[in-house]
């Protein structure tokens, strides 16, 4: 993705085709990024997609293609890594407060494992399997060590996610007496948005390390050990990208290490928001510019509604998502902007004081590396503007791989209890 342009297409011919707003994605990216990690990684180390952070079909058959396998949390994103390709075998079912119907289409699609969450989570699965079992799961490990570098921490504290250090003993022993589950290892995932590799090669040892222990302490096969992962996406201003080299140079000699002792424990790292991040650019179309009290204002036909993570929840201070003119992309700034989208709410701001040239109503921006947590994370039926479109580039070619809402659709959903009187002739 180059200027404005996506494999030689003209972002400008795509907005044309299936209007704004809209998210495109680019194939070759995928690919790059993928293959980039994959080569540089222990070759012990499996990689999974976590659906979650874009749940879109074919963004998924593309990763799966790739080689990476499917890590799920709801009954339809187990359905679409099916339908991407990703074979039950390469496929794991995690999450809190999973429904009966949830393991049942677990047990169903005999998925490689179910993530346990908790001792209840563990006797339901084991009912519904019933004389069918035994289910291979993993428990889902809230380790006694706290995370580093994450922008949102997972373990290591209170938390809703998987079952404490200290209790996976008791539960094992549990598990042992249950006939439709099997424990076949662990999983845990310490937090999200992680820019320093050696935060990573920590968070990694610390994992491996208390899978050892419990393994020793309590006999816990480790046929499988998924140690998370977190890799994140420099979008502001003095951050900086995460570095594979350095992330390889410290994580392969520990993987190697654990390898040598544990030759037939398969080990998975789950990412989702480093494998497509870089690869989405959600492109607006400006309604109109304007000036209130000096400030500059773009108000464009989409924005937080579609794209949440650009509010910036969390923050004390609005940061910026990378966003450039696609219209005018070789004009010098001119001034700084605030970019709206259309809501009724003084929190839809897109940017805050970002640097743009003299921008018209007509005009395309794009907010770049917004492949990860776009339309699925943010309020989509705010003001019933509903679902933008997406595109996927591949090979030079622009596929439409999901249609905006139309207000048919989003009317349809709706039923009138009570029929409207009459009005008056």
């Amino acid at each position: 993705m180059t200027g404005h342009h996506v494999q030689g297409v003209p972002i400008a011919e795509i907005a044309a085709t299936h209007g704004t707003p809209l998210y495109v994605y680019d194939a070759d990216v995928l690919t790059e990024t993928y293959r980039g990690l994959r080569e540089a990684l222990h070759p012990a180390l499996e990689l999974y997609y976590s659906l979650k952070a874009n749940p879109n079909v074919s963004v998924c058959a593309e990763l799966v293609r790739l080689g990476a396998g499917a890590e799920v949390s709801s009954g339809i994103e187990l359905r679409t890594a099916a339908a991407a390709g990703a074979a039950p075998a390469d496929t794991i079912f995690l999450g809190p407060g999973k429904s009966d119907d949830e393991l049942r289409a677990c047990v169903a699609a005999g998925i490689r494992a179910v993530v346990v969450e908790s001792e209840g989570e563990l006797r339901r699965l084991s009912a519904i399997a019933g004389g069918g079992g035994p289910v291979e799961v993993l428990l889902r490990v809230n380790p006694a060590f706290t995370s580093k570098g994450s922008g949102l921490s997972m373990g290591g504290k209170p938390r809703q996610f998987g079952i404490d250090e200290e209790l996976v003993p008791g539960v094992a022993e549990l598990a042992a007496s249950l006939p439709g589950v099997r424990v076949r290892g662990l999983h845990a995932y310490m937090g999200t948005r992680i820019l320093d590799p050696a935060d990573v090669v920590h968070n990694t040892r610390g994992i491996l390390e208390m899978a050892v222990r419990l393994h020793e302490s309590c006999g816990i096969e480790l046929s499988t050990v998924d140690v998370g992962g977190g890799l994140g996406v420099a979008y502001f201003e003095n951050e900086t990208d995460f570095s594979v080299a350095e992330l390889a140079a410290g994580l392969n000699p520990v993987v190697a290490g654990f390898a040598a002792g544990h030759p037939g424990t398969r080990l998975i790292m789950e990412l989702g928001r480093y494998l497509v991040g870089f690869a989405g650019t959600y492109v607006v179309g400006v309604r109109d510019v304007k000036s209130s009290r000096g400030e500059r204002f773009v108000v464009a036909d989409g924005g937080t509604n579609h794209h949440m993570a650009a509010v910036g929840i969390g923050s004390f201070v609005k940061r910026n998502f990378p966003i450039r003119s696609l219209t005018r992309p070789d004009e010098p700034a001119t001034g700084a902007c605030t970019v709206t989208g259309p809501l009724c709410t003084p929190n839809d701001v897109v940017g805050k004081k970002v640097p743009l040239p003299d921008v018209r109503p007509g005009d395309l921006l794009g907010v770049d590396r917004s492949g990860a947590y776009g339309p699925t994370a943010s309020p989509v039926q705010f003001l019933s503007h509903g679902y933008p479109a997406e595109v996927l580039v591949r090979d030079g070619v622009a596929h439409l791989v999901r249609h905006r809402d139309t207000d048919d659709e989003l009317l349809g959903r709706q039923v009138l209890a009570v029929q409207p009187a009459a009005q008056p002739a």
